[in-house]
């Protein structure tokens, strides 16, 4: 990205998140950056140092990095967001006790996952097929995160959306395990657990794991499935990787074999009796 662009999605991605936090001026006060500075930031006319490149990403809960990436992608990740929720959890003394025990991967590791990702089960929704969602992981302040879109095609129209969900949390790799948290941020209702192990197939990479799930209403029950994430490439979500996320055949050829392998032949979630 030239270094023009970069100022102009930085100022973008600036405005979105003062958007949502409301006062500018406490902003400033708290990562403790004159408010006329902050301001040419602001309208893109100037690029902070990189020193304050990164009392804003601190500030926000986000890396440097994401922080100046193209504001359509900046989007795709950000939207909907729970920033508060998170930060709130980071601040509480036994969340920091905790993350300091499980913290201990080393950097390559986080590096090899973060990225975009094909993320496959079953659908509960549609029987007997799977379901294709758009999955990225990516380098926050102090630790991974990771956002994934699904989309579910309409009965009538099946070119046509019918439903869309967004899922944002953390990731947390302990132990040769990849563990994660998320929360639903479009209902706001339902929050999921998933566990992977990484697994690579010649130039494949993939993780295969269980995610449970449990939804603040009765019409959704709690539930558990198997989830396969396939590598697709470095970087962040495009609109590219959002068109085609979708429910697909079981059958369909265009899922790895490694990954209807894994899902099985049995169509079933695991739900509670």
């Amino acid at each position: 990205m030239q270094s023009d662009d970069r100022a102009e999605a930085f100022a973008a991605n600036l405005r979105y998140l003062c958007d949502q936090r409301g006062s500018i001026s406490l902003i400033c006060r708290k990562i403790q950056i004159n408010r006329q500075q902050f301001n040419k930031y602001l309208s893109g006319r100037h690029m902070p140092s990189a020193a304050n490149i990164r009392l804003i990403a601190d500030h926000f809960g986000l890396s440097p990095d994401v922080l100046a990436s193209p504001h359509a992608e900046f989007r795709a990740l950000i939207d909907g967001n729970f920033f508060d929720a998170f930060n709130r959890m980071r601040a509480a003394p036994q969340v920091q006790k905790f993350l300091a025990t499980v913290m201990s991967a080393p950097g390559a590791v986080e590096q090899a996952l973060v990225g975009v990702y094909d993320r496959y089960q079953f659908s509960s929704i549609y029987p007997r097929r799977i379901l294709r969602a758009s999955l990225c992981v990516y380098q926050g302040s102090d630790l991974l995160q990771h956002t994934y879109v699904e989309h579910f095609p309409s009965h009538d129209d099946p070119q046509k959306t019918a439903y869309t969900f967004k899922y944002h949390g953390f990731v947390l790799p302990i132990e040769n395990r990849i563990f994660t948290v998320d929360f639903e941020t479009v209902q706001r209702n339902e929050m999921t657990f998933g566990i992977y192990s990484t697994v690579q197939r010649n130039t494949k990479r993939f993780m295969f794991g269980i995610t449970s799930g449990i939804a603040a209403t009765m019409f959704r029950q709690p539930f558990a499935t198997r989830i396969a994430l396939h590598y697709r490439r470095p970087g962040l979500l495009k609109r590219e990787d959002l068109a085609a996320t979708t429910a697909l055949d079981m059958n369909d050829s265009s899922i790895p074999r490694e990954v209807r392998e894994y899902l099985g032949d049995t169509p079933d979630m695991i739900k509670p009796s």
